[in-house]
């Protein structure tokens, strides 16, 4: 059981990167999802997540990022546009059966983590 993510790697300032995130050993359509980002120094925070009933986007990346799912390839993506260097950090996906997810809202008791994928924004 594990979660995969790739699509990692160093982009120039308003460029664009799909993160992907590949779940076996369970079927994903069943879970709340999520992305999470993490700098050096700094705690893990929400960027976007997705349940059945809600989607949530962090405030410094709406309008940039959209989170989606394909349940026939089992992955959830997370595209990444118009990227800034404080986009900068390692990506982990998430994948959690217990969830509260609306738009001002992310909580995932979560049970899955990917094993994070490097971001780099470059201005």
């Amino acid at each position: 059981v594990q979660l995969q993510a790739s699509g990692g790697g160093s982009v120039q300032a308003g460029g664009s990167l799909t993160l992907s995130c590949v779940a076996s050993g369970f079927t994903l359509d069943k879970y709340g999802v999520g992305w999470f980002r993490q700098t050096p120094g700094k705690e893990r925070e929400a960027v976007s997540c997705a349940s059945g009933v809600g989607v949530y986007y962090a405030d410094s990346v709406k309008g940039r990022f959209t989170i989606s799912r394909d349940n026939a390839k089992n992955t959830v993506y997370l595209q990444m546009n118009n990227l800034k260097s404080d986009d900068t950090a390692v990506y982990y996906c998430t994948a959690s059966l217990s969830s509260i997810v609306a738009a001002n809202m992310c909580l995932l008791d979560s049970v899955y983590w990917g094993q994070g994928t490097l971001v780099t924004v470059s201005s």
